[in-house]
This record gives C-alpha cells, sequence and structure tokens, in this order.
C-alpha cells in the first residue's frame, strides 16, 4: 500500500471540496429560493433552514460517495496527489463503503454542528495512530494515502 496521506493536505483537500460543493449547494438554495432562515420577533422560518440543510447533505453525500466509488478520491484530493483506500487491502472502497463513509461525515454536518462535527471527525486523523484515520474512515475502514 502506499504511505498514508498527511493530515495538512487531506484538510486542504476537504476545504475544496467543501467550497466547490458549497457554491452548488449556494446555487441551488438560491435558485430555489431555499435558504437559512430570517429570525425577527415574531416570525422565525426553520424549514427553509431544513430545505437547505437536506439540499446539502444529499449533494455532498453524492459527491463523495460517486467520486470515491468511480475514481477513488474527490477533485480535493486529485488535485493533492491522495486517494481513498480499504484499509485491509488498498483497493478502492465499494459504494456501500464509500456511503458509510460519507454519512458518518456529512449528516452531522449537515443538521447539527458543521464546523465543530468537521474539525472533530476529520481532525481525529492528526493524531490517530497507526493510520491516521478521520472517524468517517473509522466506520469505513479505510485510509487517505499518497498517489504521486
Amino acid at each position: 500500500m502506499p504511505p498514508l496521506a498527511d493530515s495538512g493536505r487531506r484538510t486542504l483537500a476537504r476545504i475544496v471540496d467543501m467550497i466547490l460543493v458549497g457554491i452548488v449547494v449556494w446555487l441551488l438554495t438560491w435558485a430555489f429560493g431555499v435558504h437559512e432562515y430570517n429570525v425577527n420577533g415574531d416570525h422565525v422560518e426553520v424549514g427553509k433552514s431544513v430545505g437547505q440543510s437536506v439540499i446539502a447533505v444529499v449533494l455532498y453525500i453524492a459527491y463523495d460517495t460517486f467520486m470515491m466509488s468511480k475514481y477513488g478520491q474527490t477533485l480535493g484530493k486529485k488535485w493533492l496527489n491522495m486517494r481513498v483506500a480499504d484499509l485491509d487491502d488498498g483497493a478502492t472502497p465499494s459504494v456501500q463503503t464509500n456511503l458509510i463513509r460519507a454519512l458518518v461525515l456529512w449528516v452531522p454536518f449537515a443538521f447539527c454542528c458543521a464546523c465543530i462535527w468537521t474539525a472533530i471527525c476529520g481532525g481525529w486523523s492528526y493524531f490517530d495512530k497507526p493510520y491516521k484515520q478521520g472517524l468517517h474512515d473509522k466506520a469505513a475502514k479505510t485510509v487517505v494515502v499518497s498517489t504521486g
């Protein structure tokens, strides 16, 4: 198996992917008039916020699952010379494995605690031994390896 990817590069790749998909989420929610709720003293529109979260989680999960299953990497990982591999044999993970990985990463992100969950889930790789796995990698039994 190739060497494990550096956690700093992994973080940068995730930021790139979040920006790319975030732009699409913003465009779709803007086009459909779904946006974060506005709070005033008399009225709170929570339904629109939930709608935006649903759009975000579906797009992030679809992006990660499709890209990882087809190419073993997202655009951010490709640009930074990394890919996701099964822990046991180094192969490109199956659709099911990638779906588990994406669900663990993105469902809490979209519906609960975006910044905190992303920092915990992905940040886990900074101190995990010996495989530098994020919590989503642990759930899916995957690792991120260097490709170049």
